[in-house]
């Protein structure tokens, strides 16, 4: 993570979705360990990848502490507000005045006051130029666009600073070199802008706002309206105009350019990239003008808009707070000269031999083999490759890849079990099934099987095997099912069947025991038969010593009747 860039990743709530490369016009994101990061030096900072993250992984940085720093140290800071501001707040311009500076602004100002006077300033470069290509310098999002990525057109920027700029000077001019400026609006563009040229101090969107004002505990409803709470110096006119696509090229209009002059207004990336695709600006014989905004549907559109609004109705509520005025100057009031040149950035060329090898692993042997589906976020498999060769991109991320790497080694695993296996699909039909089923239950056609390249694939598992009850049952409980010695015809089979996916997919691994357990009969019979032997056996050793044990009963008794009958006769003499 690296928060210094306007927009960067929390890797840990990052789930390898790769929506973000596809979403990023300039393939700024490097996925490593399977996170997604944004790439500093290439980001433009459009925040379509903050506005596609599913798991909100992609984060803007925050600069409200630098805010409330400027107010901490006691310096009169203005604030500079988009004029898209009517969009987001439903509250009057004397309301949104006293919020903001309940927040410790010294005062507010409209961002429109610069727009007006880029409009003049650029009328006035257009009637003065008798042919050639001027993209508006508005967006900064464009401008490095351009700068970075098709540097060709660098020289066709006019070289005016943005609103904002044009509002920092102008503000500074009016209230001294030593007051702070801190834009607001819906674009985080803005951040780049004020880091690199530093006309104002910083850059917030309409999201940190609604964050400072939470953290306050200010309810904009319920704020009272301060005295004196009036945008400064002055309230804006048809600058307001800008947020809205194609509302410069009105301001234009408005200030009045020569008939032959083309206006022209494109919003997004992608359509601006295909309106330069093979432009040759020097071999125009006319003035053209293009009014460039990164978003679709303009500023109010923009990434931190925050808002949820319908785009209609936003609109609608910048329009209404336009403001008409009678006469506009000729000749602008402030203008701000701004760097136009280019800041390429330098990538590898890769050679075709090196692009093709990378190819092969990820399982793309020939030109068939190249889907070009986009799951992994890039247009081409080729594209992939490239960002493989410079570090930026896994393996990993090629779906197909991974799908056919799954399937091998799943197939792998079936085909070397001892035990049959098969999967049903809800129709009863058999999806998979190892050599070891086919040789238990195809009989004499095992080796038509064998030969088909998908085996029994596509097959009625009823036709297969005589239990083909088991799988129905599953299919409509979604219980798993285990058979001990089920008896089909002269076998018996130990059956576990279970649920791949619930109501459409199920399994089942199959054991033949019928010789197992015939062996085990056999055992038993012998057992039985030893058995029966070591009992007679007992039994007669049981009777020998009953047999011993009377006679010897007989002797001792006759042993001791003898005693008996010489006692009685030793008596009789004696007497």
């Amino acid at each position: 993570m690296n928060s210094n860039n306007p927009v960067y990743t929390l890797s840990n709530e990052c789930h390898d979705c790769y929506k973000c490369i596809r979403e990023c016009p300039v393939k700024a994101i490097k996925i490593e360990n399977g996170h997604a990061s944004v790439i500093g030096e290439r980001c433009i900072a459009c925040g379509n990848c903050v506005k596609a993250c599913p798991s909100n992984a992609k984060r803007v940085r925050t600069d409200v502490d630098k805010a409330k720093n400027l107010i901490r140290a006691q310096k009169e800071v203005y604030v500079s507000l988009a004029p898209s501001w009517k969009g987001v707040f439903d509250i009057s311009e004397e309301k949104i005045v006293s919020v903001l500076k309940k927040l410790g602004f010294k005062g507010v100002s409209e961002t429109a006051l610069g727009a007006q006077e880029v409009s003049i300033k650029t009328a006035e470069m257009l009637n003065s130029a008798e042919k050639g290509l001027f993209i508006s310098s508005a967006c900064p999002v464009i401008v490095n666009f351009i700068r970075k990525y098709h540097p060709e057109y660098a020289n066709c920027i006019t070289p005016i600073g943005s609103p904002a700029m044009t509002h920092a000077k102008m503000l500074k001019d009016k209230f001294g070199e030593n007051i702070s400026i801190v834009f607001i609006g819906p674009c985080i563009g803005k951040k780049n802008e004020s880091d690199e040229y530093k006309l104002f101090d910083v850059a917030l969107t309409f999201e940190e706002l609604k964050l400072w004002l939470h953290d306050e505990a200010i309810d904009i409803s319920s704020t009272t309206t301060l005295p004196d709470s009036k945008f400064v110096p002055r309230a804006a006119y048809e600058g307001s105009l800008y947020p809205i696509d194609g509302g410069m090229n009105e301001t234009i209009r408005k200030i009045g350019i020569k008939k032959e002059i083309q206006l022209m207004d494109i919003a997004g990336l992608l359509p601006f990239e295909r309106a330069l695709y093979k432009l040759k600006p020097d071999k125009m014989d006319k003035v053209i003008f293009v009014e460039a905004l990164s978003c679709e549907g303009g500023c109010v559109a923009g990434p931190c808009i925050s808002t949820d609004k319908s785009g209609i109705s936003i609109i609608s509520d910048v329009l209404s707070n336009v403001k008409e005025r009678e006469i506009i100057p000729k000749v602008p009031e402030t203008v701000v000269e701004m760097d136009v040149s280019p800041k390429k950035i330098v990538t590898t060329e890769h050679s075709i031999e090196d692009i093709l090898k990378t190819l092969k692993k990820i399982g793309k042997h020939s030109v068939d083999d190249e889907l070009n589906c986009g799951g992994c976020g890039y247009a081409t498999c080729r594209d992939l490759a490239k960002a493989l060769l410079d570090g930026d991109a896994e393996t990993s991320m090629c779906v197909s890849y991974m799908r056919k790497i799954a399937m091998r080694k799943a197939a792998a695993m079936l085909r070397c079990m001892p035990s049959a296996t098969v999967m049903v699909d809800s129709n009863m039909n058999i999806l998979e099934a190892n050599d070891a089923f086919m040789r238990m239950f195809t009989g004499d056609m095992y080796e038509v099987f064998k030969a088909r390249p998908d085996g029994l694939a596509g097959a009625a598992i009823e036709r297969i095997v005589d239990f083909a009850d088991i799988f129905k049952t599953i299919l409509k409980s979604g219980k798993d099912l285990h058979k001990e010695r089920y008896p089909v015809k002269n076998r018996l089979y130990d059956i576990s069947a279970f649920t791949i996916e619930e109501n459409e997919i199920v399994g089942a691994v199959i054991t033949d025991v019928t010789q197992s357990e015939t062996n085990r009969e056999k055992i038993s019979q012998k057992a039985h038969e030893v058995i029966s032997k070591n009992i007679s056996i007992v039994q007669e050793i049981a009777c020998l010593l009953g047999e011993h044990m009377v006679e010897t009963e007989t002797l001792l008794s006759s042993i001791a009747n003898d005693f008996d009958d010489k006692d009685d006769e030793d008596t009789e003499n004696n007497g």
